[in-house]
């Protein structure tokens, strides 16, 4: 169901960060949530630009970070709808940029070249166009007080990511049922996922957002094991695993957390 405020636990906290005016508040929250993740985008922008990373490299470097960074920003908003429906205005905004530029309609080479494979602007409307979705959807449907909105975000960022990035780089053994894939990077997404999620789960308890269990430390072991197998299979390549990764997490999440 949609976030809302009575599904805060007891112990969050009531005050916004910034002013007692919750809208205020709000829209000053979004102001710097973008500004901070315009500033990010830029810079990986001009990483690639300059080609100090390789292009995929890149790639998985904004795919891993600005998900994540997003998310450290939530708390900057209060606790109110407004809260839950600004913030996913962010990712909802690089939404229609993603669609834009994937149909030609916007011409933006830095942008293209540090979130796609090959340079072709028609890959935006795929893996950072699910991407984007997966974040928004997170942000206004479950918002910072479920375990769910952590897990599809932490596998999606984290999980997916690393699985590429060290895959690529240290992986020499192929699974048995795809030869795309690597021992290693399975575990490695396995692994980022988990360890994100755990991180995520003791920063929002420390904002009163969710209370820590022995329990959900169980769930998001389950989801990042199942999001990794998933993300592993051959199904995930001809669809996208950004698409597969978020709506197994989505999934299993609903029964584990």
């Amino acid at each position: 169901m949609p976030y809302s405020e009575q599904s805060l636990p007891s112990s969050s906290c009531d005050s916004a960060m910034f002013s007692n005016n919750t809208l205020f508040n709000d829209v000053i929250a979004t102001g710097l949530s973008g500004g901070i993740a315009l500033s990010l985008l830029g810079l990986w922008e001009e990483t690639a630009k300059r080609g100090i990373f390789d292009q995929n490299l890149n790639r998985k470097i904004v795919h891993v970070t600005v998900g994540l960074v997003f998310m450290l920003c939530w708390p900057m908003f209060s606790n109110d709808f407004t809260g839950a429906a600004l913030a996913a205005l962010i990712p909802g905004v690089n939404i229609i940029k993603m669609l834009l530029l994937g149909l030609g309609i916007w011409k933006d080479e830095k942008t293209v070249k540090s979130m796609s494979r090959f340079g072709d602007h028609r890959e935006l409307i795929k893996g950072p166009l699910y991407y984007a979705s997966t974040i928004t959807w997170a942000c206004f449907m479950y918002w910072r007080t479920s375990p769910i909105a952590i897990a599809s975000i932490c596998n999606l960022c984290a999980g997916d990511g690393m699985a590429d990035i060290v895959g690529r780089h240290f992986g020499n053994k192929k699974l048995p049922y795809n030869s795309n894939k690597t021992i290693i990077g399975t575990v490695a997404m396995a692994t980022a996922g988990f360890l994100a999620s755990i991180g995520f789960m003791f920063y929002f308890s420390s904002f009163g957002y969710m209370k820590e269990s022995p329990e959900m430390i169980l769930g998001f072991l389950i989801v990042s094991l199942v999001s990794a197998l998933v993300e592993s299979h051959p199904l995930s390549t001809e669809v996208d695993d950004n698409l597969t990764v978020p709506l197994a997490s989505i999934l299993v999440g609903s029964f584990v957390l």
